[in-house]
């Protein structure tokens, strides 16, 4: 068990900064989750560089063991340009299965809302007070340049 946590440690680019922690980790890919039921991602590079230049707000999640890391090595650097705070997870896989598909994600843009059918009712209004709660905590761990 320990040597499978310390490969898993290994595997995760030197660039992977800032990395989320267990915890904040943990609640990063539930709001992901809650978002992708409600239809609230873009998952995959292109979808969220499409969405990061039409200044689309947001939570950007990026893998932090993507091999080569170069592919989304220029997305910290859009965030940034677009004030759109981003985290770093461990797992590739996780990402995928919190976006609720088979295949594993590279990176993530969790929308604040809806973009089509946007109805407001309760489930809408505690998903956007996590979603809030997140961001706050993700742009606290960012660093600053």
């Amino acid at each position: 068990m320990a040597d499978g946590a310390i490969a898993k440690k290994s595997a995760i680019s030197v660039i992977a900064k800032p990395l989320a922690d267990d915890k904040l980790c943990k609640k990063v890919l539930k709001l992901a989750k809650k978002g992708a039921k409600r239809k609230q991602i873009k998952r995959g590079v292109k979808e969220v560089v499409k969405a990061l230049r039409k200044n689309t707000q947001g939570i950007c999640i990026i893998a932090g063991d993507i091999s080569p890391i170069d592919v989304v090595t220029h997305l910290p650097v859009l965030c940034e340009d677009h004030d759109i705070p981003y985290i770093y997870v461990p797992s590739k896989e996780e990402l995928g299965a919190a976006g609720l598909t088979k295949r594993p994600t590279s990176c993530m843009l969790v929308l604040p809302k809806a973009l089509k059918n946007a109805t407001e009712d309760e489930e809408s209004k505690e998903f956007l007070t996590s979603y809030e709660e997140l961001a706050k905590k993700v742009k606290a761990v960012q660093p600053v340049f």
